[in-house]
C-alpha cells in the first residue's frame, strides 16, 4: 500500500482541511510504530514493523488522530498555540476509538478475532469466567458492605474506622463497591465498567452507557460521551461562563498571593 492510498483512506475516514503527508520510513523501530510531527504535519509509519496492511492502517489512524486534534487546536487557539502531539489523554483515545470504528465500518480495518478460533474461545472464557463472575462477586460484596454499615451503626461503631482498620480497605474502594450493591448494573460488564456505570446519576444515562459498553464501545469513549453530555446540559450563557472563570481566577490569585507572602517571609528570616 503506497503513501497516497493511505492518505486517501484517512481522509475518507474523516476529512481534514489541514494538509498532511504520509511517509512510510522503510524502517523498523523497537520504540514506536509511527509518529506525528505537528510542526510539519507529517505522519511517519515504520512500515517494517507491520506484517499486514491491517496493522499499518491501525497505526495510521492512531497518528491521524493526532493530526485531527492538532487541526482542532489550531482552529480554536490560532497558529501560536503550543502543540504537543504526544498527548494520549481521554479525549485522544475517545477520538481514536471513534475513527477506528469508522475504519471498521468502511472495511479498511478489522480486528480479526474470528481468524483465531483459539483466541475466540479464550475471549469467551475471559468474559464468562472472569469478567462476569467478578462482576457478580463485587455486587455481592457491595451488599455485604451495606449490611456491615448498618450493623456498625447499630453497634455505635464508626463505619469509617471499621473500613480503615478492620477490613483495611481504601475508603474510595469501599464506597465504589458498596454502590454496586445498590445500583443495578449488568455484571457482564466486569467490575471496572460496572463502577463506571454505577457512578452515573440518571437511570436513563446509566442504561445508555451500559448499552454502549455491551455493544463494544470502549470505556474511555463512554467516559468522553458522559463528559460531553454533562457539558451540553450546562448553560451556554456567556455571562455565566465568564463569572465562573472570574471566580476561578480570583481563587488562583488568592492562593498565589498567599504563597508569595509565605516565600517573602521565609526569605526575610534567612
Amino acid at each position: 500500500m503506497d503513501n497516497e492510498k493511505i492518505k486517501q483512506i484517512l481522509l475518507d475516514i474523516q476529512d481534514s482541511k489541514l494538509d498532511f503527508t504520509v511517509i512510510q520510513t522503510g524502517k523498523d523501530s523497537k520504540r514506536v510504530n509511527g509518529l506525528y510531527k505537528p510542526d510539519t504535519h507529517e505522519i511517519l509509519l515504520h512500515n517494517k514493523n507491520f506484517k499486514t496492511d491491517n496493522q499499518l492502517i491501525y497505526t495510521a489512524v492512531h497518528e491521524y488522530t493526532h493530526h485531527l486534534i492538532t487541526e482542532k487546536t489550531l482552529a480554536v487557539s490560532g497558529s501560536n498555540a503550543p502543540l504537543n502531539a504526544k498527548v494520549h489523554n481521554q479525549a485522544f483515545w475517545a477520538k481514536f476509538n471513534e475513527l477506528i470504528k469508522i475504519a471498521e465500518n468502511k472495511g479498511y480495518y478489522v480486528i480479526g478475532i474470528e481468524n483465531s478460533p483459539e483466541l475466540e474461545k479464550l475471549t469467551e472464557e475471559i468474559r464468562k469466567n472472569y469478567l462476569e463472575k467478578n462482576g457478580n462477586l463485587m455486587m455481592e460484596f457491595g451488599k455485604l458492605l451495606a449490611k456491615a454499615h448498618e450493623l456498625c451503626e447499630q453497634a455505635n461503631i464508626r463505619y469509617e474506622d471499621y473500613v480503615d482498620r478492620v477490613l483495611c480497605l481504601p475508603r474510595n474502594s469501599a464506597r465504589d463497591i458498596a454502590k454496586l450493591g445498590i445500583v443495578p448494573v449488568n455484571p457482564a460488564l466486569g467490575y471496572d465498567n460496572m463502577k463506571l456505570v454505577a457512578g452515573i446519576r440518571k437511570p436513563e444515562d446509566r442504561n445508555a452507557a451500559e448499552q454502549q459498553l455491551m455493544n463494544g464501545t470502549s470505556p474511555v469513549s463512554v467516559r468522553e460521551m458522559m463528559k460531553r453530555n454533562n457539558a451540553a446540559s450546562r448553560t451556554d450563557d456567556p455571562k455565566v461562563k465568564l463569572e465562573k472563570e472570574k471566580s476561578r481566577l480570583e481563587k488562583t490569585i488568592a492562593q498565589l498571593q498567599q504563597r508569595l507572602e509565605y516565600v517573602e517571609d521565609a526569605l526575610g528570616n534567612i
